[in-house]
């Protein structure tokens, strides 16, 4: 072979290899023709303030920026480095790291973890002696969520590992999905007991260092020292309106991490690669494979809003990730929301697509799903599915249930009944072990009563039972309607309540605390 034919093959070589590159490039500015357009029309729409954009792309971060404003009251505009909270996306965090701990040797994933942690106790024998890791990241634990045992009650994670005992299961152990957070917090425990150091500081070294998220951080507090970071929205009356930060560092675990969309971008190729950072394995192909695949099958509300329409796949619960299919492709996600922030992150792992979109408002969760779905459909080549149009269908559909549901409970009472005692009886402290304290007060002639955290004004609504009215402001008017029932022993005296503070369970019994013995 002559040397010039050699240069030629050469330059041919070096000429193809660019030729596809630059016609990549060509082909994603074409597929996201309109989309910036198109994003800030949704966000309108919904009242959204502000987002945080990022998309990866067969293995190049093709786009992380901000939309909108990370602080609305100031003008001031998001970008792909704002911080926002992301909430229930947490959760892979701390499957990962038990996974990297199953590497270790340290964790056996089926080995029952009351073998590492023998004071563990759940109210269920049969889940105490056999819960797994896998199990606790899973939300196959038997207990529905019982989150208003710790969403404002003030305890920190031990506490609520303590009182996990006395919390009620509503399903058998391992016979039915039911999201819960108190078990990736007990992950999180885990995670301490087996190395000596906190969950936090685990996380931090084994998978934020190690992927460059720098500013990612585990608190509410920490977030706000950053100097690019988002305050929370919700939307009432036509205003958007600022919500107060939430500190959930108790079950952090679960839910509490703060990042930015590129930095986001980062952990989703971290998975897209099963387990690589660059050339660097941080987490075993078997293990990253696993947390992508099926352990659990999702049903119940949660299963049901997922499951929009026969293009996506019936949803699969893996190792803090959710596992179905997108349009026939295999499709991994999860979802996150606190107060004033929702967030989005998923991934199509055969097509090396992943997407993620944090949101700063609590009001609806709608806008950083329909953005992933976009997404998708203009780098799968698809014709784009109105999924919008779905979201204000399923809209209606709710505000006419939620109609419905407050006419059938103004229908279900009883007219011109009056309380079996003088409302002072009523007053006085009740406890539940799981729950704590309930305090009942008179104020200004009417019943308030104080439990986990809030203050809330209860009506009479027949006989013995009190409602807590319409009207409340912000998290307090998700409570309207709320029925709190007194009971009476056969002295006649008050001598306990039942607060409906988990659905999926039986009304919560608070006994009465005797704060003076009683005499004949």
């Amino acid at each position: 072979m002559s040397r010039s034919f050699k240069f030629t093959v050469v330059v041919l070589f070096f000429v193809l290899l660019a030729v596809p590159a630059g016609a990549a490039k060509s082909k994603t500015d074409k597929a996201f023709k309109g989309f910036d357009e198109w994003v800030e029309e949704v966000m309108a729409e919904w009242h959204v303030p502000g987002l945080g954009v990022a998309v990866v792309h067969d293995g190049t971060v093709v786009m992380a920026r901000g939309y909108g404003y990370r602080n609305f009251e100031d003008r001031i505009p998001a970008d792909g480095d704002t911080l926002f909270a992301i909430g229930s996306n947490t959760k892979s965090f701390t499957a990962t790291l038990l996974g990297m701990l199953s590497d270790d040797g340290v964790l056996d994933h089926e080995t029952p973890i009351i073998e590492y942690m023998p004071d563990f106790r759940l109210h269920d024998p049969v889940a105490t002696a056999q819960m797994t890791a896998v199990d606790l990241i899973t939300h196959r634990s038997g207990l529905p969520r019982h989150d208003l045992a710790w969403l404002q009650a003030g305890r920190s994670r031990e506490e609520l590992y303590r009182l996990l005992r006395h919390l009620e299961p509503s399903e058998p152990f391992r016979s039915k999905f039911q999201y819960q957070n108190l078990m990736f917090m007990t992950a999180g425990i885990l995670v301490e007991r087996l190395t000596g150091s906190s969950w936090e500081d685990q996380v931090q070294a084994r998978i934020l260092a190690p992927l460059g998220m720098e500013h990612a951080n585990f608190s509410v507090d920490a977030i706000q020292q950053d100097d690019n970071f988002s305050y929370g929205y919700g939307y009432e009356d036509g205003t958007i309106e600022r919500v107060p930060y939430r500190n959930i560092d108790a079950i952090g675990p679960a839910g509490s991490i703060n990042a930015s969309a590129a930095e986001m971008a980062t952990y989703v190729q971290f998975h897209l690669d099963y387990g690589k950072a660059g050339e660097e394995r941080l987490l075993s192909e078997a293990v990253a494979r696993s947390m992508q695949s099926p352990h659990m099958a999702m049903t119940g509300p949660l299963a049901a809003r997922i499951k929009d329409g026969d293009e996506i796949g019936d949803p699969t619960y893996g190792l803090g990730l959710m596992v179905g299919s997108y349009r026939r492709h295999k499709h991994v996600r999860h979802g996150g929301g606190i107060d004033g922030f929702i967030s989005a992150m998923e991934w199509l792992p055969d097509d090396r697509i992943g997407v993620v979109v944090l949101s700063n408002t609590s009001a609806n969760g709608t806008v950083p799903t329909l953005v992933v779905r976009n997404v998708f459909d203009r780098l799968l080549g698809m014709e784009p599915i109105d999924w919008a149009g779905r979201a204000r269908e399923r809209q209606v559909v709710a505000e006419r249930q939620a109609a419905k549901t407050a006419e059938q409970d103004a229908a279900n009472r009883t007219p011109g009944t009056t309380p079996s005692h003088p409302l002072p009886d009523y007053t006085g402290s009740y406890e539940h072990p799981g729950y704590g304290v309930a305090e009942v007060k008179l104020v200004q002639d009417a019943l308030t009563v104080e439990a986990v955290g809030f203050i809330v004004p209860v009506e009479h609504y027949h006989y013995d039972v009190f409602t807590v009215p319409e009207g409340l402001d912000g998290v307090l008017a998700g409570m309207a309607g709320l029925k709190v029932q007194f009971f009476y022993n056969t002295l006649g005296d008050i001598d306990r309540v039942t607060i409906p503070l988990e659905a999926n369970v039986g009304d919560i019994v608070f006994m009465r605390i005797e704060t003076e013995p009683k005499t004949d």
